[in-house]
């Protein structure tokens, strides 16, 4: 493997590093503030699972019209899911993106997004956040039909801007998804807190 000054470019990924988004910010005011009730909802009617799903293409009227059918005494709640979805899109995480703002002035290294996320909304998110535009390009899951930890949508990425795997940090909030990413041959790094990102990129000799 090459050393690790010849990193040229940041591989992020959004939701949990950048961008904070939560279904709780619709939902806890819904269940009157009944944690328990909301996490039932959550964890079985509208999951984690079942959002993912979009983020790998289906569409979201499509996931909607079958949760309605499956769960038809919730059918509102459901609806309110994606008709309420702009609503769990918090904050930037603004230290992370003053990171990013840093990279982005001194201009030594590419910046590159991969995101697991739902074409249909993603473009909520673009219009929302100005710092996406300081990316050279985003790969949305979405639009491409696959999403991490596949291997395809890392070697997509890396084909269509000519990255160099060893050349490349990939930054994740989700322990799996870096670690397909190092099985590629690319740095990955575990985000936990905009202060432990810059402490590991220093040991990469990035920052």
């Amino acid at each position: 493997m090459k050393p690790y000054n010849t990193i040229d470019a940041l591989i992020f990924d959004f939701g949990g590093v950048l961008i904070d988004w939560n279904p709780a910010y619709v939902f806890l005011k819904e269940f009157r503030g009944n944690q328990e009730e909301m996490s039932h909802f959550l964890n079985t009617i509208c999951s984690w699972e079942w959002n993912e799903n979009q983020d790998a293409g289906c569409s979201i009227k499509q996931a909607t019209e079958e949760r309605v059918a499956m769960f038809p005494e919730h059918e509102r709640l459901i609806r309110m899911y994606y008709d309420r979805w702009e609503d769990m899109l918090g904050y930037e995480h603004t230290d992370t993106v003053d990171l990013l703002k840093r990279f982005k002035e001194k201009g030594k290294h590419r910046l590159i997004g991969l995101t697991n996320w739902s074409h249909e909304t993603f473009p909520v998110a673009l219009e929302r956040f100005d710092f996406l535009s300081w990316f050279e390009g985003i790969v949305v899951s979405g639009t491409e039909k696959m999403k991490k930890p596949d291997a395809r949508i890392y070697k997509l990425t890396l084909d269509r801007y000519r990255v160099t795997p060893e050349n490349a940090v990939f930054i994740d909030d989700k322990l799996e998804n870096v670690h397909a990413a190092t099985k590629l041959g690319i740095h990955g790094i575990h985000f936990t807190t905009a202060a432990k990102l810059k402490r590991d990129l220093e040991t990469l000799g990035v920052c």
